[in-house]
């Protein structure tokens, strides 16, 4: 097993990281309005391409609302995972039918595009939030990310050898690296009694 094998999927991974394109649904121009700009009125009407991570859905009759946690969107037009994207704020999107809340449940991530509707003002706790509404005409709920398990340097795999492999050097050579796990194993039985 060459040791280049690893860098080589690592290349062509990042290649392909490289010709990420935005889905057709989201293709477009959209004008850089940002939803605390929004919140102070003034961009009714204008076309906004936005995304962030759902807060709550809420169906009514003839549309569903999507509360959501603004991100800035990377190159794709997905909002940009967990502490890569500042906290730009809060807006909802509303868009016409029935959108389960089951599927569309907290913490998935959102892009819409539609138009600027004014403001919709909601409780946060105690306070009175101002959330800029879109009317939505594409909602595009992006696949849950990988995650990937961030071994401590140093790790066994059985299959490869020490320090070798897969997590060759401790870490995963692509992904999403959330938080660090490590491994204990449990202590030795006793020796028998004589």
């Amino acid at each position: 097993m060459s040791l280049y094998r690893p860098l080589t999927l690592a290349a062509a991974l990042a290649l392909l990281a490289g010709c990420a394109t935005v889905p057709k649904p989201l293709e477009g121009t959209y004008a850089d309005v940002s939803t605390a700009s929004a919140q102070q009125g003034g961009a009714g009407g204008t076309r906004v391409r936005w995304g962030g991570e759902i807060i709550k859905t809420e169906p009514g009759p003839q549309q569903t609302c999507f509360y959501l946690l603004s991100r800035p969107l990377d190159s794709q037009a997905r909002p940009k995972a967990g502490n890569a994207g500042e906290n730009q704020g809060r807006f909802v999107a509303c868009r016409e039918g029935f959108y389960d809340p089951e599927v569309f449940v907290r913490g998935r991530e959102l892009t819409v595009t539609g138009t600027l509707h004014g403001t919709v003002s909601q409780k946060v706790g105690d306070f009175d939030y101002a959330y800029p509404r879109v009317e939505a005409d594409v909602v595009y709920l992006w696949p849950k990310r990988p995650v990937y398990v961030n071994y401590p340097p140093g790790f066994y795999d059985p299959f490869w050898g020490p320090g070798f492999g897969p997590y060759w050097g401790g870490y995963p050579y692509y992904g999403y690296y959330p938080h660090r796990v490590i491994v204990v194993q449990p202590p030795p039985p006793p020796p028998p009694k004589k």
